[in-house]
């Protein structure tokens, strides 16, 4: 929110659609407080400012196959500049890895993982991680379950 000052209604506008992208526009506005035409242009301009950045669905992993989830802490053999944009530009290739977060200190990358079973996700470690340019080493730990995972950010509104 550090792109301009939110007033309330475009926090509220934003906190809805982050709960429910679904909505129609007729039942956000009555959400918010505005008919339909002025919340629908309040909407256009946050996703002309690229502060809404897409929609998406929530897909259940595991009922479409993917019971595992790892975290992969990637350290590179050099940091510089190219070697982490060839490593970046390597990871977005590969489908099973769903994020990729550069981080400072000893680890160079933090990446989520997701496979059907331990043997493909150990046939994808051993096939495109380690074997990855730069790569050198990886650890990884197996997600035993999850408690919390929102999308999006916190919207405050005060």
């Amino acid at each position: 929110m550090a792109n301009r000052n939110l007033d309330h209604t475009d926090a509220r506008i934003l906190h809805e659609l982050q709960e429910d992208g679904r909505i129609t526009n007729v039942e956000l506005a009555a959400r918010v407080g505005l008919t339909a035409p002025p919340c629908l242009r309040r909407v256009r301009a946050l996703e002309d400012e690229g502060i809404i950045e897409g929609y998406h669905a929530s897909l259940s992993g595991e009922k479409l196959g993917y019971t595992i989830t790892v975290f992969a802490m990637v350290s590179l053999k050099s940091q510089a500049e190219d070697d982490l944009r060839a490593f970046e530009a390597h990871v977005a290739k590969l489908d099973p890895v769903r994020e990729c977060h550069m981080l400072n200190g000893e680890i160079d990358f933090i990446l989520k993982i997701v496979a059907p079973d331990l043997q493909q996700f150990q046939q994808f470690l051993t096939g495109s991680l380690t074997t990855a340019p730069n790569v050198a080493s990886v650890k990884t730990s197996l997600t035993i379950r999850s408690s919390k995972s929102l999308p999006g950010v916190p919207v405050p509104l005060d």
